[in-house]
């Protein structure tokens, strides 16, 4: 069969900003703060999948450096096609908007469904548990990069399933990186394929670790991380960084008040990764 190369180049280019001497803040108007929703499901294979966590912000004031955390919310999720539905309650850790649950059960193409309270307000999103495919190998190249110096690339491959539609969230991050980089994929032009993604980066050098992860996603949730990915444009704290950069809905709605809508995704997934030491 014939191998379909498939390329995942995630590049972070440096540009050199001059400095003013004056800064200049502009005076802009403050929306009332909105949820923003990090609820990311993801079971590492070779693992029970049993604690998982629920991450609850706010979104702020552009000028802010700080994200607020929602506190005091009561989170759950419910395998609502399983034989005997089972509600999962995750419980904040403190008051810091992360919620846990350590008696999660992953079932795999179940549908589950999220709901929080939060300030009196119910939210509530659904989603599919999706497999995702064993990393079966990676590979090491030295290349010409740009301005003439070799330059160190990652490979790592997966075997895509030819029966079905898939698509894949893709993430890598160096040692030299204080943040992973993600991109996202279809099969629509190689399914039944031996498929990889790349991870690039000018200053690798011998000695440098590259950790990378494959999680097979929904074609919503696909769309969802494209135009996410695409609208931050910078390098932060994982898509959820910069909330209140960008208004991108997700597949969470309010209830109670479908006016004041969240951000962010409801998403299960299994996950596989691994890491590179360049030799």
């Amino acid at each position: 069969m014939k191998k379909i190369q498939l390329l995942i180049a995630i590049i972070l280019t440096s540009f050199c900003v001059i400095s003013c001497e004056d800064v200049v803040n502009v005076g802009l108007d403050t929306a009332a703060p909105k949820l923003v929703i990090d609820a990311s499901i993801k079971w590492q294979k070779g693992t029970d999948g049993k604690t998982q966590k629920i991450k609850l912000t706010t979104t702020t004031d552009y000028y802010s450096n700080t994200i607020p955390v929602a506190t005091g919310a009561t989170v759950s999720v419910k395998n609502i096609t399983a034989t005997t539905p089972t509600t999962f309650q995750f419980i904040e850790d403190g008051q810091t908007g992360e919620y846990v649950c350590s008696n999660f059960t992953p079932i795999m193409n179940n549908d589950y469904e999220l709901t929080i309270v939060y300030k009196g307000e119910t939210y509530s999103g659904t989603s599919k548990f999706m497999p995702t495919p064993v990393i079966e190998k990676t590979e090491q190249i030295l290349k010409p990069g740009f301005g003439g110096e070799d330059m160190y690339e990652i490979k790592f491959y997966f075997q895509d399933n030819g029966t079905e539609d898939n698509f894949y969230l893709v993430g890598a991050k160096s040692s030299k990186k204080a943040y992973p980089e993600y991109g996202v994929l279809s099969d629509e032009f190689f399914q039944g394929n031996l498929m990889f993604a790349i991870y690039q980066d000018q200053d690798l050098k011998k000695g440098d670790v590259v950790q990378y992860s494959l999680q097979g996603i929904t074609e919503k949730y696909n769309n969802y991380m494209n135009k996410l990915i695409t609208s931050s444009g910078v390098e932060g704290n994982g898509p959820f960084a910069i909330p209140q950069a960008s208004a991108i809905r997700g597949n969470i709605v309010n209830k109670t008040n479908p006016d004041n809508f969240p951000f962010g995704y409801f998403h299960l997934s299994e996950i596989d990764s691994g890491s590179h030491t360049i030799e």
